[in-house]
């Protein structure tokens, strides 16, 4: 399988946070079976929510059973979270204080619906985090260098972002570095810059090593980001 990368600011003897890479093959049924044996995590011990590029948030507590939302907030131990992408933005949370974790599926209607700064508000307003405490790192995705949209798509995820060097126009196409557009959001929610990891791979540019659907179409597989207390 494939390697892992491990975000610089979420190291702790308790916690566990990694982005993969070409892990998964392109048989996305049997995830759970593949990360349980590369990882040595009980299958039922790991949690990936439905994915369906929605704005919403599940709050993970003693149901167990995957509902549609893009991200997962949880102050439980020994549970795997975690969410898929194949472009889209991976981010994971982590306040060691108040021991809660999060994971967010970010592709451009999630970041125009704000997912990433609402995850971070129901960490605070939830479990009474503050956004000095929390650290956020952002995985591999596809960058501004190829993820070509139209000026609607822009449009909504400036809505939402505000300007910012995360998007240029060339002729009459433009380019969104999402990853920078939730970097921004993350810092409009209080998080302080040092709190903030931001990967500078681009998930098209390196087709392989990174599932890549603008490059791969469907065949893409899906690589995610993953975190969990112990």
């Amino acid at each position: 399988m494939g390697t892992v990368i491990k975000p610089l600011n979420i190291d702790s003897s308790n916690i566990r946070a990694f982005f993969t890479t070409r892990i998964f093959n392109n048989n996305n049924e049997f995830i759970g079976a593949a990360l349980s044996k590369e990882f040595d995590i009980p299958e039922d011990k790991i949690y990936l929510p439905v994915q369906k590029h929605t704005g919403k948030i599940h709050v993970l507590e003693a149901r167990f059973e995957p509902v549609v939302a893009d991200a997962v907030v949880t102050d439980r131990e020994n549970i795997l979270i975690g969410i898929l992408v194949a472009d889209c933005v991976p981010v994971l949370l982590y306040d060691g204080g108040n021991k809660v974790i999060g994971a967010v599926h970010a592709g451009w209607r999630g970041t125009a619906k704000q997912i990433l700064k609402n995850t971070i508000e129901i960490m605070k307003n939830r479990f009474r985090c503050s956004s000095e405490n929390i650290s956020v790192a952002i995985g591999p995705s596809i960058r501004q260098c190829s993820y070509e949209v139209g000026e609607d798509v822009k449009t909504e995820v400036q809505k939402a972002t505000g300007e910012g060097n995360y998007y240029r126009k060339q002729g009459e196409k433009f380019f969104v570095d999402l990853s920078t557009a939730n970097k921004i959001q993350a810092l409009n929610a209080g998080i302080p810059r040092e709190n903030i990891w931001q990967s500078d791979e681009c998930t098209f540019c390196g087709p392989d090593k990174f599932y890549s659907y603008r490059f791969s179409k469907d065949a893409a597989g899906r690589q995610g980001g993953f975190i969990g207390m112990w």
